[in-house]
């Protein structure tokens, strides 16, 4: 069985608070859009990373 560390579920948020369906122009701007969504994760976020970022794994069977 495979697991999704946490690593995974903050990546997996943050790409859909901040990069699904927008386009950055600059690979700068992507860079900053990722980093501000980061500096909210104590603060605007935390209620939902709260949720998310538990040591309840959620388990796949290999294939």
């Amino acid at each position: 069985m495979r697991s999704i560390n946490l690593i995974e579920r903050l990546w997996k948020f943050v790409k859909a608070q901040c990069l699904n369906s927008v386009y950055h122009e600059t690979f700068a701007e992507f860079k900053q859009a990722i980093d501000d969504c980061l500096t909210k994760t104590a603060t605007d976020y935390k209620p939902q990373l709260d949720i998310l970022l538990t040591l309840n794994f959620q388990h796949f069977k290999a294939s």
